[in-house]
């Protein structure tokens, strides 16, 4: 419905005879009735362009995506304005991609939901500009997301969760534990203090070469180490955990990558290899990463647990522990919290591998919640503006640190 002009790289808005041309080409039953609310959500705040239909009860009606994961292979990580470009390029395509699968007349939705918050600006950007287009031909209400609110409320779409719960976001941009007590009701507890994990791994899976790996070339790096660790001994080498003194539920993972990386250059040195070759040892190194990675987060999410429970802010008993984020997705790490979880009497609960990256889907559910809560449902648009940095809920970090829990040490064999 929207055309996007490719000479100035914005969207123009469309003559009424395109607009019908649009409507006419989706394939609708005959005498199909939605009862339901619909919500179309719109995903594009770092390189995944995606859509998706779903309904109050949790139908996936309809979804698409277009992944830009082989382009920034190629480029050794994510350029924001080539990621930019690939969103305007794909963005209608993908939502009426979408559209079409569902069945569902754009005039049937009871809203439109996008991610403006947090992410890359030029992508935000593309995503946001799309929908207020949108919204505006359809005279639709739009309801503004915060990515991080949707990956953390995407457990209430596949499983019956009820509030509180913790959640553990993991990711390539984002590093964050919170207690989820409502639908836009958070308190966060730590985050990390400079990168996220799934940058770590990236950039260590960059730094061995594993794009030249014969198994890992057409892998990301997250998913290459893990792949790897599997073939490798993770007490050839041993990594200290960061921050071990201090007493918090935070994050940190420069300290670590910045030794992995002269660990590297002193194995190359030792192999008498050039940069940009496969070292002998790197199964070994990739298994160490990711075991101390594993355990780093798996410490930090069990003072957590500790906390919420000396507060009474979960049950004693039968909490949930809700993991998501594209990190999320490697099973070792899944394994280590779940150690975590056996040993404080909680339940380990992740969406399925495909709505822990970011997805369309996850956006149109954050959408149906709100809608149901009667929450930031917008029926002006004005002065609507996407946010690239934007915390999580209320920052309780600081009261988390002042407590001091000190964390049993369990034995991480997975």
């Amino acid at each position: 419905m929207l055309i996007l002009n490719k000479t100035t790289g914005v969207f123009s808005k469309p003559s009424k005879r395109s607009i019908y041309e649009y409507l006419r080409s989706f394939n609708f039953h005959p005498g199909k009735i939605f009862l339901h609310k619909l919500v179309l959500g719109i995903e594009t705040s770092c390189d995944d362009t995606a859509a998706a239909v779903v309904d109050e009860t949790g139908n996936v009606l309809g979804e698409a995506i277009h992944s830009q994961t082989e382009v920034h292979l190629k480029t050794g990580g994510i350029i924001p304005p080539v990621a930019q470009q690939l969103h305007r390029e794909n963005i209608q395509r993908i939502v009426q991609e979408a559209l079409s699968v569902s069945k569902v007349c754009p005039s049937e939705l009871s809203a439109i939901a996008t991610t403006i918050k947090p992410g890359l600006a030029l992508s935000l950007g593309v995503g946001l500009s799309f929908s207020l287009q949108l919204v505006d031909q359809l005279k639709k209400p739009f309801i503004p997301i915060h990515h991080m609110e949707a990956h953390a409320l995407t457990i209430r779409l596949t499983n019956n969760v009820e509030f509180p719960f913790l959640v553990l976001l993991i990711s390539g941009g984002h590093c964050l534990l919170a207690l989820v007590r409502g639908v836009s009701d958070f308190l966060l507890l730590g985050k990390s203090l400079d990168i996220a994990p799934g940058d770590m791994l990236d950039k260590v899976a960059r730094r061995l070469f594993l794009i030249k790996h014969p198994e890992c070339s057409t892998m990301s790096g997250g998913k290459a180490i893990e792949h790897l660790a599997k073939q490798g001994n993770k007490l050839h080498f041993e990594f200290k955990p960061p921050m071990q003194r201090a007493k918090n539920c935070d994050f940190s993972f420069t300290g670590l990558q910045h030794v992995i990386d002269k660990t590297i250059t002193q194995k190359e040195k030792e192999e008498g290899i050039e940069k940009g070759q496969i070292l002998s040892s790197a199964a070994d190194i990739a298994a160490a990463v990711q075991h101390i990675t594993a355990c780093h987060i798996a410490k930090r999410t069990h003072r957590a647990i500790l906390f919420c429970k000396q507060r009474d802010l979960l049950p004693q008993s039968n909490a949930v522990l809700v993991v998501s984020g594209g990190v999320a997705s490697n099973l070792y790490i899944r394994k280590t919290l779940e150690i975590v979880t056996n040993a404080t009497q909680c339940t380990l609960m992740c969406p399925p591998p495909r709505l822990c990256t970011d997805n369309g889907i996850m956006i149109a559910w954050n959408g149906i919640e709100r809608l149901r809560a009667g929450l930031g449902i917008l029926y002006n648009t004005e002065g609507i503006r996407y946010e690239p940095k934007c915390p999580l809920g209320v920052d309780i970090s600081k009261e988390v640190g002042e407590a001091a829990i000190k964390v049993p040490r369990l034995k991480m064999n997975v």
